[in-house]
């Protein structure tokens, strides 16, 4: 069996835990919350550490540091953190789900996160470069769009 049907998110070494990341992007799209209805919108705004081609962080280790609002995600917080997208792995095996086919563990494929819509490749705009004003003009529907579970 993989790691991910055997142990439970607690159990995973830290290896095992990174591995879970598709590399999708969509935590690091800017949320924006609605002060009078507190509803969470999601933007196609990225975090200026996101690389919008690759979708890795510029500086994982650091972080942080650099960007203080960064959430390190936690077997604990997972659970909690209502603007995971339903398409994330952490969230999907909180939630009993098992990973999506097209998971690169799954799939064998990193590309298949592209293929299949999941990844924010090619789709987003550098935080640095959008004025927070102009934040709420960019909110968008389709990081919340979920593959079907099956092909």
């Amino acid at each position: 069996m993989a790691f991910w049907e055997e142990k439970t998110l607690e159990q995973m070494s830290s290896a095992e835990w990174e591995a879970l990341c598709d590399g999708c992007g969509r935590c690091c799209l800017i949320k924006l919350e609605d002060e009078d209805t507190g509803t969470l919108i999601t933007s196609d705004v990225r975090c200026r550490l996101l690389d919008g081609d690759s979708c890795a962080c510029t500086n994982y280790p650091r972080r942080k540091e650099i960007v203080p609002d960064c959430i390190k995600l936690t077997p604990e917080n997972v659970r909690e953190i209502p603007w995971i997208p339903v398409t994330c792995a952490y969230r999907r095996l909180a939630e009993g789900k098992g990973l999506a086919w097209w998971h690169p563990l799954v799939s064998g494929d990193p590309q298949t996160v592209v293929d299949v819509g999941v990844s924010v490749k090619g789709r987003t705009f550098l935080e640095t470069e959008i004025d927070p004003e102009e934040w709420e003009e960019h909110a968008v529907e389709w990081p919340e769009w979920e593959p079907p579970e099956s092909l």
